[in-house]
């Protein structure tokens, strides 16, 4: 059992991570947007309240495609708050061992020979969003060097129940569902060439906890199926499981101005220290989120 901070805690993430820490025992301290995490003297008020062992720190802006409309904005938030947190723990809990959460968004396009992506590939970030969580890291790592307790993750594509309607997953359910109450004939999506590595939330927080406890201060550890699945086979799933016969039509709007074809990451660091294997699979991961937001639509 540890205490635990967690920034971010009312996020998709933020939500399944606390659950989890808390049905693990631990002691959790869960601040949202009440702590600006760009507040330096805000970030330092709640570690000194606090006194954590272990800060969780997940706030962040995270929508790629919108990362271009406020790059500004992102950056303040995700190299500005990893620098206030990190500030904060040095001063206040410089015991504590820190979880920064950065993206495999870092890796850049890649080719489908590059795969699987490790982490000592060169980072080459092409959106503002993956470019401030290359920026975050490097905070990390140089306090890490500096004698914090810090390790650095990065999450290759989650889904799971709860997460917002801007993403993949939920965005198409949702779409679908309102076409079945509708009546419509088709429903309009992104480019689904793309192939993801897809793991479910659930098992993404596990992996944080683990990497929280045995990971090693400095490292960088991906966090990762080791699986890539065709965007077009998770679209026609979700086709199958909502409304069954509904033609998928592009919208161009819906297109990034950049889009990564292939990520697969190569999760063998995370397994190695902490023995973490994914334990709810694809088809499992989807159900739950057609479930979830089925229950909203209906009530």
């Amino acid at each position: 059992m540890s205490v635990a901070l967690v920034t971010g805690a009312g996020g998709f993430v933020g939500r399944h991570l606390v659950a989890h820490l808390r049905a693990s025992g631990d002691r959790v301290v869960a601040v949202d947007r009440e702590v600006d995490v760009r507040d330096p003297r805000a970030v330092a008020d709640a570690l000194g309240a606090s006194a954590p062992e272990v800060v969780y720190h997940l706030a962040a802006l995270s929508h790629v495609g919108r990362s271009w409309d406020e790059p500004e904005a992102v950056r303040a938030v995700n190299v500005g708050g990893t620098r206030s947190v990190l500030a904060a723990v040095a001063a206040r809990a410089p015991g504590a061992r820190v979880v920064v959460v950065s993206s495999a968004e870092v890796y850049g396009v890649t080719r489908p020979e590059d795969q699987p992506l490790g982490e000592t590939r060169t980072l080459a970030p092409v959106s503002p969003y993956a470019s401030s969580k290359a920026e975050a890291e490097g905070l990390a790592l140089e306090a890490a060097a500096g004698g914090l307790d810090v390790v650095v993750v990065r999450p290759f594509n989650h889904v799971g129940p709860g997460q917002g309607p801007t993403f993949f997953v939920p965005a198409l359910v949702g779409r679908l569902l309102e076409a079945r109450a509708g009546g419509r004939a088709e429903v309009r999506v992104g480019d689904l060439s793309a192939r993801r590595d897809l793991t479910d939330v659930r098992d993404v927080v596990r992996a944080y906890r683990l990497l929280a406890r045995r990971g090693a201060s400095g490292g960088v550890y991906n966090v990762a199926s080791g699986v890539d699945h065709a965007m077009a086979e998770v679209a026609a799933a979700l086709v199958a499981m909502v409304a069954p016969g509904t033609p998928l039509v592009l919208d161009p709007s819906l297109v990034r101005p950049v889009e990564v074809p292939v990520s697969r990451g190569d999760p063998t660091r995370l397994t190695e220290a902490t023995r973490w294997r994914p334990r709810i699979d694809l088809a499992r991961s989807l159900s739950d989120v057609v479930s979830d937001l089925t229950r909203s639509h209906q009530g």
